[in-house]
């Protein structure tokens, strides 16, 4: 395919955001909510849908959904209510979800995010609150069902049809995914599948204004799948429609459910798509609405944490960082926090931002873990960048001591320059007087160009005597003596 005829097409995407709540129990129910336990240990009468069994609503979920819809500026319904779902699979005991299909509790709402360095608005349709279902578990010569996932809360997010690339797919989920962390209301593991995401995909020559048949493709926990599968479905749709331009699109491309295949890095088809009138959606008959007032969604509201939008501009704006450390802070909350808590104890945010980003990240790949559960406490990088401050080591030797404090984590720098003498950087002039000497016999010319007023000139000496010295000489004392000579 051509990017002349790729330009002709205008891909049209919105995407459905499954976040699963980090409440202590079910949404409907007193089970726990929690992953990783034996099969079939988490479950009561309600989420394996037991004759008589009756739901009771768990207000905490109720309360950060709310927190979301307040962090994406929506309306929050004074008044919502549950649905049934139908549908027969068996991983859903009861044959039907509860959901909100005909009043959400969030309505609209928006997200900005930045792509290709450019900040974006995508818009949010509404987001409701539901059980999720079991969990299919395939053997080699069985199949069974893990129902300790039946029941857990669920924050569905849809978003309008506002997107046009991969791209956009992937900085909106991004920005959902952060937003649900920094406040707390999920953990986002999309390992675990806390948070997974369903795409609808459409084509349509650039130009048109009516949308044409979507395809949805279904549990994608991946941002770089997210990404490969939506190229992968636009490409095969916009072939559809050229190899059959006589046809009537809605002919060329029929509404399905689609699935993503990994390997073959393909769409393949599932099955033919459900319509609302398929589910059979009729209110939850056992479930009262939920009634919240202004001043309950006012006080939620005004106790939000900082969000990461907000956090993002102050890294730019107070600490001077650049929008690439900004977002790589940003984008991991553990680490953005880990950097918060160190800045309370340094006065150089870009220094340490670089250290913590760089350097220790850097350092703890090797290590299988990530920086803020290495041990490593924030306070002690916070000191090592303070000690390159003072002059008390150089940018070497305090590479040295990094590499020290990530072998044996919880132990400070200075610690480490007590018990090693060659972490003391060099300050006797007798010996540094001659490195000196050496450089400015070798670089007459670098002499000339500091004296006609060209700074460069003598950063490249300092350069070379440092070079010298292998990084051991304090680097103050060495530009002293440096202009001294110079002048």
């Amino acid at each position: 395919m051509s990017d002349t005829l790729y330009e002709n097409w205008e891909p049209i995407i919105g995407l459905e955001i499954h976040a699963q709540l980090n409440t202590r129990s079910k949404i409907f129910c007193s089970s726990p909510n929690r992953f990783g336990d034996e099969p079939n240990t988490n479950i009561g009468i309600v989420n394996t849908a037991q004759i008589g069994a009756l739901p009771v609503l768990n207000k905490e979920a109720v309360k950060k959904a709310v927190m979301f819809g307040c962090s994406v500026g929506a309306q929050i319904a004074n008044k919502s209510s549950f649905d049934r779902k139908s549908y027969f699979y068996p991983d859903s005991p009861r044959n039907f979800q509860i959901t909100q299909f005909y009043h959400p509790i969030v309505i609209g709402g928006k997200v900005e995010a930045d792509v290709d360095g450019k900040t974006k608005t995508f818009y949010i349709e509404h987001a409701h609150l539901e059980d999720d279902a079991g969990m299919l578990k395939h053997f080699s010569s069985f199949s069974g069902v893990d129902y300790n996932r039946a029941g857990a809360p669920l924050i569905e997010i849809v978003s309008t049809p506002c997107m046009h690339s991969p791209k956009d797919a992937i900085s909106y989920a991004s920005a959902v995914k952060a937003i649900l962390e920094y406040i707390d209301v999920s953990n986002c593991n999309m390992e675990e599948g806390s948070f997974r995401m369903d795409v609808n995909i459409s084509v349509r020559k650039k130009g048109e204004t009516e949308l044409r048949n979507k395809i949805e493709i279904k549990n994608l926990n991946s941002f770089t799948n997210m990404g490969l599968a939506i190229e992968s479905e636009i490409k095969r749709q916009i072939r559809e429609y050229v190899s059959r331009p006589k046809e009537n699109p809605n002919d060329v491309i029929k509404p399905g459910t689609f699935r993503f295949d990994v390997e073959k890095r393909e769409t393949i088809p599932m099955r033919s798509k459900e319509t609302a009138k398929d589910y059979r959606y009729f209110p939850e008959p056992d479930l009262p609405p939920i009634i919240l007032s202004n001043k309950t969604i006012e006080s939620i509201a005004n106790n939000l944490p900082e969000l990461p939008r907000e956090r993002f501009v102050r890294y730019i704006d107070v600490l001077k960082l650049s929008e690439y450390s900004a977002s790589i802070l940003i984008n991991d909350k553990a680490l953005s926090d880990y950097f918060e808590e160190a800045l309370k104890s340094c006065s150089n945010p870009k220094a340490l931002c670089n250290w913590i980003s760089v350097e220790f990240v850097g350092r703890m790949k090797d290590t299988g873990k990530t920086l803020p559960k290495s041990g490593i406490l924030p306070t002690q990088i916070a000191t090592l960048i303070n000690l390159i401050e003072k002059g008390t080591v150089t940018g070497k030797i305090a590479k040295s001591i990094a590499d020290l404090m990530a072998q044996t984590p919880g132990k400070g720098p200075e610690k480490f320059i007590e018990e090693n003498p060659d972490f003391v950087p060099m300050s006797d002039t007798s010996l540094i007087d001659p490195l000196i000497d050496e450089v400015l016999s070798q670089f007459p010319q670098s002499i000339e160009d500091y004296k006609a007023g060209k700074d460069k000139a003598f950063h490249h000496l300092f350069g070379q005597v440092m070079k010298l010295c292998k990084g051991k000489a304090a680097p103050q004392i060495v530009k002293e003596q440096l202009l001294k000579k110079l002048n």
